[in-house]
């Protein structure tokens, strides 16, 4: 489950990592509860429409975000993007403090931190496969989402208590104070172990980066999937600061509720690290499962059972975005997986600007209960494709040992029809010897 701290460069990115994480769970509780209760009187739909300004720029920039990642030193990348968000939070508390916020002031802020996000989460997820072997990918992302929801743990919780006893304004200096681990890990890593750069990374363009994802159908499956979780059915500050109003609880009821919810998204993430490889089947199981937790959750009467099912809630999402993102970074050519990657980040967080402000909209006019089962028909509708998918591909009657590795022709990347085990076949190789002919293994 943890062997990628063998690697010490792993170690103390996953030290830096933590501690910046639990800064941004604090500032993303702050935010929101700034905005849906400071700065408005429980406008569910400014909050959707903060949330599209944070994660729309990954959606408008792919374009640039993914050639950076794959044209530049990473880790010098990380070190300006996390230099920047410090600064941001830094204005945002100043402004807090001082009493001259406004909603207009905050919108813009989301849309900053966003951009700087948008070439920040394409680097991050690429630099995971620079720190570890291939073989070790998979379990490097895994412990990574461990990191990032053992932080959701304990960020929004102690989020929640210090807006209540200092304020809001200061949590976003506090969170400001947390991006230095990540600057001090960045600034520690042995630079002659981590993976040498490829001369050819930076040809081709974005253009390159989705031909070789439309030329896989797992690919576009997997895709798929994330776009519609990821529009309908990942807005949880909606849903729990809503659901948390609802049941007449406050900052801290919505950061315990943000913090329970990471309960079931570190057993998630912990399992899919027990795994040898990531598969595409987990990722349509646990689009289903999340379908019907969601609906579950919506009956939930009282605080404390609605509280019990966000576990629930937690583990089918991070199941399957872990296990999405290890199967992209394993099974991508290494020359175009920055731009694979950017284009996975933003259909993640691109599908937020599509999903939060209708996920308001219909919390304001229908309730809470009624977006969080739109969420649920989102996470069924995907599994559904999934499971057509599956039968259509002939892959239900395929046997395990019998995997076949394609190519179209000289000018597309090679297309990995099936689940390909990454220690056996090498990202590099396909990256420079194009496999003329199917090949049985």
């Amino acid at each position: 489950m943890f062997r990628s701290f063998a690697n010490v460069n792993y170690r103390i990115w996953f030290a830096g990592a933590l501690v910046s994480n639990v800064g941004g769970w604090m500032q993303a509780t702050a935010q929101d509860w700034v905005v849906l209760t400071e700065l408005t009187d429980n406008d569910a739909t400014a909050m959707g429409v903060t949330m599209a300004l944070q994660f729309g720029p990954p959606l408008v920039l792919v374009s640039l975000t993914g050639w950076v990642a794959d044209r530049f030193d990473r880790r010098r990348i990380l070190m300006t993007t996390q230099t920047a968000l410090l600064l941001l939070a830094v204005a945002v508390g100043v402004l807090l403090l001082s009493g001259v916020m406004t909603l207009p002031m905050m919108l813009g802020f989301a849309a900053a931190f966003g951009t700087v996000n948008a070439f920040d989460a394409p680097a991050r997820q690429a630099f995971v496969s620079d720190m570890v072997s291939t073989g070790d990918t998979s379990n490097a992302v895994a412990l990574n989402s461990a990191s990032f929801n053992l932080a959701r743990m304990i960020g929004p919780a102690v989020g929640g208590l210090l807006i209540v006893a200092i304020g809001s304004g200061w949590v976003f200096i506090a969170n400001a104070a947390t991006f230095l681990a990540m600057l001090v890990a960045l600034t520690l890593m042995r630079q002659n172990q981590l993976a040498p750069r490829l001369k050819n990374r930076s040809r081709g363009g974005l253009a390159a980066g989705f031909r070789y994802v439309w030329a896989r159908s797992d690919l576009r499956v997997v895709f798929v999937t994330v776009f519609l979780i990821g529009a309908f059915g990942m807005n949880f500050p909606i849903f729990a600061s809503t659901m948390a109003i609802e049941f007449g609880a406050g900052a801290d009821g919505y950061g315990v509720l943000s913090s329970i919810l990471a309960i079931g998204s570190l057993a998630g993430a912990l399992l899919a690290a027990r795994r040898d490889r990531a598969r595409v089947r987990i990722v349509i199981l646990a689009a289903g499962g999340f379908g019907i937790v969601a609906f579950v959750a919506a009956a939930m009467p009282t605080y404390a059972l609605y509280a019990v099912s966000l576990m629930f809630t937690g583990f089918t999402i991070v199941t399957l975005l872990t296990t999405a993102n290890g199967y992209v970074q394993t099974t991508t050519d290494a020359a175009l997986r920055g731009r694979v990657l950017a284009l996975y980040m933003a259909v993640i967080m691109g599908s937020t600007p599509v999903g939060a402000p209708i996920a308001g909209w219909v919390a304001d006019a229908a309730g809470p209960r009624v977006a969080i089962m739109l969420g649920g028909a989102a996470g069924l509708l995907a599994c559904g494709i999934g499971i057509a998918w599956v039968l259509t591909s002939g892959r239900l009657h395929r046997d395990e040992k019998r995997r076949f590795l394609m190519t179209l022709d000289e000018t597309r990347p090679v297309s990995i029809i099936d689940e390909v085990d990454p220690v056996e076949f090498s990202d590099e190789a396909a990256a420079t010897t194009p496999i003329r002919t199917a090949k049985k293994r």
